[in-house]
């Protein structure tokens, strides 16, 4: 059983432990999968020869936080190996430093992540006093996928205290009475984040740390940019004192040489701080080096506009200031009472580049007339945004369709005016006419008068009159 075969007894430990509320610190074997590179050596970073083997580097004994997870889990034995396929194994030591990373490199299988680990001979810088060694010295670069952190660790080989250990047939050195090559670490250099996401104009902090054995001294600590091509030295401390050759940069020499913190600073981000940081740590013996890639992005700002009513109608959706180049930009178009519908068609501008080196498009859509008009949106999905941008416009229906929708309303409204008017004329002449006609029978002609006299009204005079 190798490498994957413990995890699988760690995950196994580590799924049926059980919480508590105070996590304490235990000292476990953290087991990984390497590939050993047989050729060249290095001064740091991964190694580009194509000649590798399969190996094993067990870490001994590295105290990480338990929360209750690592109860039960035995330490690991050489003898568990594939005994038909023996590989290389190099026992490491941790006695001399810290690995503040063992925690993630123990866990990253059980967390669905992937852990890259190349081994490799490590030439000693040139000293000027003339010394012998006798031991050999191997660089272990590990790196956990998924913006897991990465360590650099130098390794020294330990003289075994039998003077006829076997030697290893293809690296000829001694062999512990395991089979084993023992190293000791005695300098690493880690970093939390390999790599960032920052926005234009905000303040970014690289990480990076290391760790080295009593008796060996930081002498310089180096930062430097590597962007298409072209590298810079942004920061360089050594001795006590510090340079920025980037404005603003800042390193804290404290936390340098106390807590073994490297790193750096940069405010008011712009877009040539973009690229790949390289922090170097460099002692009086070993320099190892962490690489951080910088990523600058840009929110665009979305405006919509008519460019002209007439139809057919043309919106222009204006997308600008945003950084990096890749953006999308789509159209729906939703109709009163109807559900928005993806609309083809449209086209895009050349693209324009402002001073600041951000980016900016134009996308233009001719509009299809409708009858009751309809709301058009420009969406804009771009990697700086959590969700996509929109912007809305109403476009309403062609203007002959609303004189002709006007004028029969118009012409509604004056029927039904001329009506009204025609029956209050009408009901105001009767009403003159029954007020005159009374006055009117009486002018130019006598009133009649009635000289018939009844029975009642003769008088005894009238009588005797007549009958004379």
């Amino acid at each position: 059983m190798g490498a994957e075969g413990w995890c699988l007894l760690l995950c196994l430990a580590f799924s049926g432990a059980a919480n508590v509320a105070e996590r304490q610190w235990q000292a476990v074997d953290v087991v990984l999968d390497c590939f050993l590179m047989e050729e060249g050596g290095h001064h740091g970073g991964f190694a580009s020869s194509e000649n590798m083997v399969k190996a094993v580097l067990v870490l001994r004994q590295v105290p990480v936080p338990d929360d209750g997870s690592l109860e039960g889990l035995t330490d690991f034995q050489v003898d568990t190996l594939t005994k038909d396929n023996p590989l290389i194994t190099f026992e490491a030591s941790v006695n001399l430093v810290q690995i503040p990373q063992a925690e993630a490199l123990l866990h990253a299988d059980c967390s669905g992540k992937e852990v890259t680990c190349e081994i490799s001979r490590y030439f000693l810088q040139p000293r000027p006093e003339a010394t012998v060694e006798t031991a050999v010295w191997f660089i272990t670069n590990v790196q956990v996928s998924g913006g897991g952190p990465g360590v650099s660790m130098v390794m020294k080989t330990l003289e075994d205290a039998e003077n006829e250990a076997v030697l290893h047939p293809t690296l000829k050195l001694p062999l512990s009475p395991q089979g084993t090559v023992r190293t000791a670490v005695e300098f690493q250099v880690t970093t939390q984040t390999p790599s960032l996401n920052f926005l234009l104009g905000s303040t970014a902090s690289l990480h990076c740390g290391y760790s080295v054995a009593p008796g060996l001294d930081v002498t310089s600590v180096e930062w430097r940019l590597q962007h298409k091509g072209s590298g810079q030295l942004v920061y360089h401390w050594t001795m006590g004192q510090g340079q920025a050759k980037r404005e603003g940069a800042t390193l804290e020499p404290g936390q340098l040489l106390t807590a073994g913190d490297a790193s750096l600073t940069l405010p008011s981000l712009t877009l040539q701080d973009e690229g790949a940081y390289i922090c170097q740590i460099t002692t009086s013996l070993f320099r190892a080096q962490q690489v951080i890639q910088l990523d600058i992005q840009a929110s665009p700002k979305v405006r919509l506009s008519l460019l002209n009513a007439a139809p057919p109608a043309t919106l222009i959706c204006n997308v600008a200031g945003y950084y990096p180049l890749d953006v999308s930009v789509t159209w729906t178009r939703e109709e009163q009472g109807g559900s928005p519908a993806p609309v083809s068609g449209a086209s895009l501008s050349n693209l324009r580049r402002s001073p600041a080196g951000t980016y900016s498009i134009s996308s233009s859509l001719t509009v299809e007339p409708s009858s009751v008009g309809a709301t058009y949106t420009c969406q804009v999905t771009h990697v700086s945004l959590e969700e996509p941008l929109g912007a809305h416009a109403w476009v309403a229906p062609p203007v002959a369709e609303q004189k002709s929708a006007l004028g029969v309303l118009l012409a509604s409204i004056l029927f039904v005016l001329t009506l009204l008017f025609l029956g209050l004329q009408r009901r105001q002449g009767r009403w003159h006419m029954s007020a005159t006609l009374p006055a009117q029978s009486t002018v130019g002609r006598e009133p009649k008068r009635n000289t018939t006299l009844r029975p009642a009204e003769v008088t005894p005079a009238q009588t005797t009159a007549e009958s004379l």
